[in-house]
């Protein structure tokens, strides 16, 4: 079996070393942290497609990559190829998780009955690499938007056919998720959305985008498949208006077709900020709903409108994603998936091994800082004081909903005069920076 990556080394923390080289400065994936070790905490996880399989191309320029397993003789080979350099990557980086598309990890072939048989033969090798290193599937899902047959979407196509080629393309996909003990299976409505209303029957893309996810449900229960369905919001491209724009909306979706006691959400930071919204919005929404499930941990360009799925650095959104992970009590099935890859220019096998320690770094450090946050309940206190106006008098007669128009109106008749608590914003946000810095 060829080594991909020679000459790197297992990654190792190296606290209070600095400068250049390949090193964690802030992951120690042993050290516990609150009660669990970093690793447990953060569940880091390969993303298949951006790391395997993306060659740097971009809409204005070719392939940029250096990546010798896309050197070989066929489509197949190259699959299998790519396993082995995926499970040297993972175990060189300590990453216990990875996630994929069914067709990241083997090629279509000419046949859907071929295709799965292509699949089938890079599970059993996925399969005997997961058993060697102990590594695990954190979730699978289905590519349902790369193919030119889904131009009008999939489980929303206006062509029947295309909707149950969908369907067989789920049920193989649920299928080896489950072989590979898989903890969560995620839907992406890549191209489930539309163009124009003009040509649009949108009431009949909905019912049946639910009836699709329905059918789903009841497979996975006939296979005995018990991980966690999620579904991943994202606005806007490749369709100009997207049915899962954001963790609002899906969840009205999920709630309108009963599927909300079924599904938690998987998470975007690059998502989030595409629909108008921060990352600690939407896992926020999420978690005070019990959704929250999972993360692909990324971060955009601000001043760029589309999903750039750059690696997070950002340490004041890790800091507050890590809060809201830890305040529903940390993950149960979900983790924190690298959804990003190396800048373009950034093109050697050396890139994405520096692309993941920085976030892995990155996370480390929101994590401490988060804990600690959580910890002294600095924030969770001024909160509780500023709302404190709701735990006595009118404020507990509407906490515990009491009144009604009529009651309010003569208490408002009475008052003399209204003074509001100052929010102290500023204050909080240079809170948050000494967290930051010094934890």
């Amino acid at each position: 079996m060829k080594e991909y990556f020679p000459d790197i080394i297992k990654i190792e923390f190296s606290p209070g070393k600095t400068g250049h080289g390949l090193f964690f400065r802030q992951y120690n994936p042993v050290e516990i942290t609150g009660e669990k070790s970093m690793k447990e905490h953060l569940r880091f996880s390969m993303a298949y497609w951006h790391t395997m399989c993306c060659g740097g191309d971009d809409q204005f320029g070719a392939p940029a990559y250096v990546r010798p397993w896309h050197d070989v003789s066929s489509p197949m080979k190259m699959a299998e190829e790519r396993v082995y350099a995926a499970f040297e990557f993972m175990q060189k980086l300590g990453i216990e998780y990875f996630c994929f598309h069914d067709r990241d990890i083997a090629p279509e072939g000419k046949t859907l009955s071929e295709t799965n048989k292509n699949l089938d033969k890079i599970v059993r090798l996925i399969r005997k690499m997961m058993s060697e290193t102990g590594i695990k599937l954190l979730w699978g899902t289905a590519n349902l938007f790369n193919n030119v047959r889904y131009i009008h979407g999939a489980s929303t196509s206006c062509n029947a056919d295309v909707f149950a080629y969908a369907a067989a393309q789920v049920k193989k996909a649920l299928e080896i998720t489950k072989e590979l003990g898989g903890q969560n299976y995620v839907f992406w409505g890549g191209r489930e959305g539309y163009e124009t209303l003009l040509n649009t029957d949108m009431k009949m893309e909905l019912d049946n985008m639910g009836f699709f996810m329905q059918m789903a449900v009841d497979y996975a229960k006939e296979i005995g498949f018990d991980g966690q369905f999620l579904i991943e919001p994202k606005p806007k491209e490749p369709t100009k208006h997207q049915y899962d724009f954001d963790v609002s909306s899906a969840l009205s979706f999920l709630k309108t077709y009963n599927l909300d006691r079924h599904f938690k959400f998987n998470i975007e930071a690059n998502h989030a900020t595409l629909a108008g919204h921060t990352l600690q919005h939407d896992l926020r929404i999420a978690r005070i709903n019990g959704m929250l499930g999972s993360v692909d941990a990324n971060q955009g360009d601000l001043l760029l409108g589309w999903d750039t799925d750059q690696f997070p650095t950002d340490l004041y959104s890790t800091t507050l994603c890590m809060y809201e992970i830890l305040k529903m009590g940390g993950f149960e099935k979900g983790g924190l998936n690298f959804d990003a890859k190396p800048r373009r220019p950034s093109y050697t096998p050396e890139d994405m091994f520096y692309a993941h320690v920085a976030g892995m770094d990155s996370f480390a450090k929101g994590l401490k800082a988060a804990l600690r946050i959580i910890k002294d309940g600095i924030f969770d206190n001024f909160v509780a004081e500023r709302y404190q106006s709701y735990s006595h008098g009118i404020g507990k007669k509407i906490s515990d909903k009491n009144p009604d128009f009529k009651s309010l109106e003569q208490y408002a008749l009475k008052l003399k005069s209204i003074e509001n608590p100052s929010g102290r914003q500023e204050h909080l946000e240079s809170l948050l920076n000494d967290y930051i810095l010094n934890s």
